[in-house]
């Protein structure tokens, strides 16, 4: 049987060849900002590379740029932190359930910081509690939080509250870790807004939001919380597909907005297709915005 892992290392052999793969784990290696690193060896300089690490005097006996590599002095700790809520359940934009785009996205993420022999950890859970797993290293480990998030996600599941798993991080996590965030199109509200300011303070945050199927389309809808038709033939009046179209729009410019002052970087994606190319514009994005 195919493990959640290997799905998401087959996706990653898929998406880019050896140089591309190069530069998303280079992306990975510049989100802890300060930490001690040796150097470890050499490599070809590809497009998004810091100019100060080239090495010059092994640029000129090889011909072309080189650029040094380094790896970190002691591991640092990554907590993959989503909602395993009914809404997870739920249908993506791109048609997949939004629960496989969020499995495929900590994997991702997950499988980098085990490269870099970072241990991962998840915290996850939905508005009647959260469940902590502890960060370890290794792929047996990763596979165990991606099936935990697998199985817990459900329509059965209680309703979803990302809040909750981001205050129980803030009350119990001590320490600076690389908090990655993957979460549906949440609405903007003051206590998070506050909550998310004090979390920045202590931590390195990547948020990965998405993105909702279009209610406003002519398909037939039904909602995870108790399967009742959403009313889809409403689509067909301009005006409500205007005004949906208008809210959702709103919805999103207050938690970009929300997140811009935290100052934490937003992502999204639409599906599985998509992940590992909205990780590495992420990553990108949060490493220039440091």
């Amino acid at each position: 049987m195919t493990t959640l892992l290997q799905r998401v290392k087959s996706k990653m052999a898929v998406f880019a060849h050896r140089k591309a793969r190069g530069m998303l784990d280079g992306e990975y290696g510049s989100v802890f900002r300060g930490r001690s690193l040796d150097f470890d060896d050499l490599r070809a300089y590809v497009p998004g590379d810091e100019v100060r690490d080239i090495d010059w005097k092994a640029t000129a006996r090889h011909g072309s740029p080189l650029i040094k590599r380094y790896v970190a002095v002691r591991r640092q700790t990554v907590l993959l932190i989503t909602d395993t809520g009914r809404n997870m359940a739920a249908v993506a934009q791109g048609g997949e359930t939004k629960k496989d785009i969020a499995v495929m996205a900590l994997g991702v993420l997950g499988y980098l910081a085990h490269r870099h022999g970072d241990v991962v950890g998840l915290v996850s859970g939905d508005s009647s509690g959260t469940r902590t797993l502890p960060a370890k290293g290794g792929e047996a480990h990763l596979e165990w939080l991606l099936r935990h998030v697998h199985a817990h996600a459900s329509e059965d599941a209680a309703g979803s509250s990302i809040e909750e798993q981001l205050e129980h991080v803030a009350r119990t996590v001590k320490g600076r870790h690389l908090l990655f965030v993957v979460a549906d199109e949440i609405a903007a509200n003051p206590e998070l807004d506050r909550l998310l300011r004090r979390l920045r303070v202590q931590h390195e945050i990547l948020w990965l939001t998405i993105r909702d199927a279009d209610l406003a389309s002519a398909a037939e809808w039904y909602g995870v919380d108790d399967s009742s038709p959403l009313l889809s033939h409403l689509a067909s009046s301009p005006a409500v597909a205007a005004a949906y179209t208008q809210a959702a729009a709103e919805r999103d410019a207050g938690r970009k907005n929300m997140l811009r002052r935290a100052g934490i970087t937003e992502g999204s994606v639409a599906g599985t297709h998509d992940v590992i190319t909205a990780l590495f514009a992420l990553l990108e994005r949060h490493r220039r915005a440091g």
